[in-house]
């Protein structure tokens, strides 16, 4: 049995759930009157402009509807109403690479919000339910830019700014984006790196739909300007007046659309709404950070993934707190960056990736203990399962054996929290998810719905729907209905599949086991096995891939792939043609994609309708028994012979 870590209960002040037993209550409530329950907190927390007059409309399930009726305005449930009681609070604390700092009140943020907001409508005709691209780094415009499209009413797209020029143009077309707005570059690990020659190279061909380019200026470095579609956001917002008055929309008008890698070659849109988002959002923060007025929280995440969105921009706002906004990396100038902020800004509650705690932990296993980091509460992770040793040491050395760690379970498709200790309450056991949160109900089953026995893998699925949930895939009905409600039935019902293997222990903790899926990873986050691919394949002597995750002591995942060549001329044409290929990889996908391994093939283990068994592949890679029946195979012998080369390369 794991070790159990209880809360300290002296480290918290009125926590909104105290213990189990007011926790049990809570998931109680829900069970007794789940649409009633949400229709309380939807009440609660939302500053309604017009009161919603149903809860949960399942009519046309899975294409839910929640609290059908209502009005609000996202931004102002961010920012605006918080002028009544904190207005000259601190919103938004932001640090430079090379140190700079900025501070935001509440009232600072509602006027570059309302100017931001009217620049785009006065100057770019942004009305309700366009769509603006926003391809940033990580600098207060980015959550400036995202809270002015949510008071017009807009639609925003975040694309995260490490992706390439092919990659930025997909997701510009596929949104039909009228709007990008992006900045000439940023700094990075003391260097100045640039965003605005990408958004020129993908606006090269096929982006019709892009009227302007606004460009925030962060670096300083000269760039093009295209006469009639460039415009520069600093000049030109000075000039709008901080009145703006919010756009109402409804409870599901899309407030954004994300991104996500797939199992197909083509980028998912994951559209979540206004109201239920908003409403997840917020109650998390609540419940899972415990936050308090006069707290300081930070989150190292990029507003390019969903962890940014969530909870750097609308969960923290939407509770009142004070978000730090980070444009640098963890380890620079040196292993101690972070822990130098939780010092200076005197952090209570700290949340990042298991990759970064790995890598700290590697840098600078003694780095914590030379600051002071006894403001720190709470530390969370996301994105992946932590293994024991990184969650020992983010214990004791970060949180000196006092903070609980809370390790949030969820996705891109679910907009908060669903798995997740609640910091006072939930006895911890390290490297596992815990329990879903109250009004969740997730369930780890079988296929047909039968439930997956104590100690044993199944699939994890959320069987009742909830606010917060994916709404469907902008302008893709048919592979929403697909990619979440095609695996796995309950009483006959297809309910959300989340993608995950996930077992449970004699307690009922819940551990996520990794993808069931064709998609990696790598850092925290998703890469489609086919977008790799396909990427792979544009290298002219590439006549067949397949990418697998293989285990990275620091990324958790990285990618390696199998490949059978057209030519093989020998292993110095293999390393130049590596090269190659993670060439073409960072010009398609963008650096996070790269393959930090490959093996050249004679073949791959296909059945004989053409189907690769990437099962096998990951067995391979891993250094496992193969299990996996392989008479199936169009050549059986293949597997072996693949096992061969990589035990040589091992060698």
């Amino acid at each position: 049995m794991s070790e159990i870590y209880y809360p300290k209960k002296e480290m918290f002040t009125d926590p909104l759930i105290k213990n189990m037993c007011e926790y049990n209550d809570l998931v109680e409530e829900f069970e007794k009157d789940y649409e009633g329950t949400w229709g309380k907190y939807a009440q609660e927390k939302i500053d309604w402009f017009k009161p919603f007059d149903r809860v949960l409309n399942e009519d046309d399930a899975p294409f839910y509807k929640w609290f059908e009726g209502g009005e609000l305005n996202v931004a102002y449930q961010c920012v605006g109403r918080h002028l009544k009681t904190k207005k000259n609070k601190a919103a938004i604390i932001f640090e430079g690479d090379n140190g700079d700092q900025r501070t935001l009140t509440y009232r600072e943020l509602y006027y570059e919000v309302n100017r931001t907001a009217n620049l785009f409508r006065n100057k770019f005709n942004i009305k309700k339910g366009d769509r603006v691209v926003l391809y940033m780094p990580m600098i207060p415009e980015a959550a400036i830019s995202m809270l002015a499209c949510a008071k017009l009413g807009a639609i925003h797209s975040v694309v995260f700014g490490g992706f390439s020029a092919e990659a930025l143009r997909d997701r510009i077309i596929d949104a039909e984006a009228k709007l990008v707005v992006t900045a000439d570059g940023a700094f990075r690990k003391g260097k100045p790196y640039m965003l605005k020659p990408v958004v020129d190279e993908a606006l090269e061909e096929g982006c019709d739909c892009v009227e302007a380019v606004c460009v925030v200026e962060r670096n300083g470095e000269d760039i093009h300007w295209e006469a009639g579609r460039d415009y520069a956001y600093n000049e030109l917002v000075e000039n709008e007046s901080v009145q703006c008055e919010p756009e109402m929309v409804d409870s599901e008008h899309p407030l954004f659309l994300l991104y996500t890698s797939g199992s197909t070659g083509k980028p998912k849109g994951v559209q979540h709404s206004s109201a239920g988002y908003i409403l997840w959002a917020q109650m998390t923060m609540e419940w899972v950070f415990d936050i308090k007025d006069n707290d300081t929280y930070w989150c190292t995440a990029d507003v390019g993934w969903i962890t940014g969105h969530t909870y750097i921009v609308y969960g923290p706002l939407a509770a009142g707190a004070t978000t730090v906004m980070f444009e640098g990396v963890p380890t620079f100038p040196d292993a101690g960056r972070c822990w130098k902020m939780v010092e200076e800004y005197q952090i209570n509650q700290f949340y990042t990736a298991p990759t970064a705690i790995r890598l700290l932990h590697k840098m600078g296993v003694d780095e914590p203990a030379k600051y002071d980091l006894s403001s720190l509460r709470i530390l969370g992770t996301v994105g992946e399962p932590i293994d024991p040793a990184a969650w020992k040491w983010y214990y004791e050395a970060v949180g000196n054996s006092n903070c609980s760690i809370v390790d949030t379970y969820w996705q891109t498709e679910t907009g908060g929290h669903m798995i997740s200790p609640l910091p006072a309450a939930t006895p911890i056991k390290p490297g596992c998810a815990t329990f879903p949160l109250p009004g969740i109900v997730a369930e780890i089953m079988e296929e047909d719905g039968t439930p997956t026995p104590v100690g044993e893998k199944g699939f994890m699925c959320i069987t009742k729907p909830w606010p917060s949930m994916i709404r469907t895939i902008w302008n893709d009905p048919e592979r929403f209905v697909k990619s979440y409600f095609g695996d796995c039935k309950k009483d006959g019902k297809a309910v959300y599949f989340t993608g995950d293997g996930a077992m449970m222990d004699e307690d009922g903790y819940i551990t996520i086991t990794g993808r069931t899926d064709d998609v990696i990873n790598v850092s925290g986050h998703r890469m489609g096995t086919a977008e790799v691919e396909a990427a792979v394949k544009k290298h002219d002597n590439v006549a067949a891939v397949a990418v697998v995750g293989k285990p990275h002591e620091i990324k958790g995942e990285g990618i390696f792939a199998y490949i059978v060549l057209k030519d093989d001329e020998g292993v110095a044409d293999e390393l130049e043609t590596m090269k190659e290929i993670n060439t073409i990889i960072k010009s398609e996908i963008g650096a996070i994609a790269l393959c930090d391994d490959m093996a050249f093939v004679p073949d791959l283990p296909k059945t004989r309708s053409g189907k690769i068994m990437r099962r096998i592949l990951r067995s391979l890679v891993k250094g496992e028994a193969i299990t996996q029946d392989t008479s199936t195979l169009e050549d059986p012998s293949i597997v072996g012979i693949i096992e061969d080369i990589l035990k040589k390369e091992c060698e």
